[in-house]
């Protein structure tokens, strides 16, 4: 197994992108420890899934924004498992709005979560691998926007865009330590949160228009992208940003 003995947190890994990785990184060996914001009852399924094919699985309810849930987090994790040696910053949020009508408490709430929520992740858990003195790895969900501009989505693209400088720099700082940080940066992928384009035909025939693999990723493929750089196969893999769009990013401009 790729992830025999080691511990990951995964964070928004309740649903989506998340709920995929988690249940990879479980599949190869690795505890999970599954971060979820509200509902516990999505997070104790992917537990359950987990714990079904042998697995050891974990939730715990933590607002990743919020310094002193993070922290809480990652003590979790360790008193529970033992030691961190992944985490996965998969918790997001996007609201689409032109920016000339974007609130600036909206701003700030995007911001906190796909950002500054990976700083808050990053660091405590950094420090916890440090003191552990075995390395580790860090993987931020990114996003194509990271580099590829969206109207009416600036705070989203802006997080994006701060995520892959906080990840190079930290990178670098990380490296005597052994532990690794990259982006993993989606396109379009398949989960129950995009249902309402798929059923817009005209929407969604112009998504597919944009992408030259026409067809939308599986989360499954996002997960073993992210499973194989959490491995010690991607051990001299670090700073570098994964493009995993299908093409999307070559050909796109108009969406």
């Amino acid at each position: 197994m790729l992830l025999a003995d080691k511990v990951a947190i995964v964070t928004g890994g309740d649903s989506g992108i998340g709920k995929a990785i988690a249940l990879a990184m479980g599949s190869e060996g690795a505890s999970v420890m599954i971060d979820y914001f509200g509902d516990v009852v999505p997070a104790k399924a992917v537990v359950d899934q987990i714990e079904n094919f042998g697995g050891k699985a974990a939730a715990f309810a933590a607002d990743v924004s919020n310094p002193d849930e993070v922290e809480a987090l990652i003590v979790q994790a360790v008193q529970h498992f033992g030691g961190l040696d992944i985490l996965v910053n998969n918790a997001g949020m996007e609201h689409r709005a032109p920016f000339l009508e974007t609130p600036l408490d909206l701003y700030r709430k995007v911001i906190e979560t796909n950002l500054t929520g990976v700083w808050l992740c990053s660091q405590c858990a950094a420090r916890q691998m440090v003191k552990q003195k075995r390395g580790g790895r860090i993987i931020n969900i990114s996003s194509v926007h990271e580099d590829l501009p969206m109207p009416t989505n600036a705070p989203y693209c802006a997080a994006k865009g701060g995520v892959r400088m906080l990840m190079r720099t930290i990178a670098l700082e990380l490296a005597p330590h052994g532990i690794t940080v990259n982006d993993v940066c989606p396109g379009a992928v398949d989960t129950p949160m995009d249902a309402p384009l798929k059923r817009d035909k005209r929407k969604y025939d112009a998504l597919l228009a944009e992408i030259p693999l026409h067809r939308m990723a599986k989360p499954e493929e996002i997960a073993a992208l992210c499973t194989f750089l959490a491995s010690e196969n991607a051990a001299y893999i670090t700073a570098s940003s994964y493009v995993i769009d299908g093409g999307m990013m070559q050909k796109s401009g108009r969406l």
